[in-house]
């Protein structure tokens, strides 16, 4: 990527991150919540290292890579210090050992096998990773995620296993025709969210309720998500990915 290339990004993200946290506000306060209640995670597939790093010096608190490779490309390099980076990808159990304490969470646990081996390595290494579990709220089969009607008893069998913690939930919803379809997907996490709360279980916070994207974030912070993971909407269209 050249230097222009470098500074457009960067000047889509000055010019673009005051604008989404407004809308954020926004949302936050049409569902009872103030600004702070919503963490703001962007998304940052796709984006170079000095683009991130210049966002971080903005202000920016939360990113999240979907690609284990590209995580592993600019790591060395982030401001880790100024901004907590976690997995927001689709996760196969042979990549996990790259992850296990460089990310403070794992968004897309969809799986035992891949819950027991998150567990296998951050019990090796003496560390507890936080965890999402994804939630395939359509039902659909191109996606990963639980089923809705297998999600607690998933909940409460990784729950039970040592070096990892589940911090939440996270979804993707289908692409919808219309905002109320949407919202129906998303208050349905919402109501996960709240039951498993509920139930007060060892080893299970419900701290994070991860849904809504670029196109759809205040909807789902209308209906409850505490963060959203933005990424094209701060930094602009995503460049092609290096083969």
């Amino acid at each position: 990527m050249t230097e222009r290339s470098f500074s457009e990004r960067m000047a889509n993200f000055d010019e673009n991150y005051p604008v989404i946290l407004e809308e954020m506000a926004r949302a936050a306060a049409d569902s009872g919540r103030e600004a702070g209640d919503i963490t703001l995670l962007a998304a940052t597939k796709t984006v170079p290292l000095e683009v991130i790093n210049h966002a971080i010096g903005r202000g920016l608190s939360c990113i999240g890579e979907n690609r284990v490779q590209e995580l592993l490309e600019k790591y060395d390099g982030l401001d880790k210090g100024h901004c907590d980076v976690q997995f927001i990808g689709r996760l196969q159990t042979n990549k996990v050992k790259y992850l296990v304490g460089k990310v403070s969470c794992i968004q897309s646990l969809d799986s035992m096998k891949l819950a027991r081996e998150i567990s296998r390595l951050s019990s090796a290494a003496g560390l507890v990773t936080q965890v999402l579990v994804e939630v395939n709220i359509g039902r659909e089969e191109n996606k990963g995620g639980v089923l809705p009607e297998a999600l607690l008893e998933f909940v409460d069998e990784a729950r039970q296993l040592p070096g990892l913690h589940i911090s939440g939930l996270m979804a993707i919803p289908p692409v919808c025709v219309n905002k109320t379809e949407l919202c129906g997907y998303f208050s349905a996490m919402r109501q996960y969210y709240v039951d498993i709360a509920a139930k007060r279980l060892d080893n299970v916070s419900m701290d994070r309720l991860s849904m809504g994207m670029s196109s759809d974030f205040p909807e789902a912070i209308r209906c409850g998500a505490n963060m959203v993971r933005v990424g094209s909407s701060l930094f602009g269209p995503r460049q092609t990915p290096r083969p």
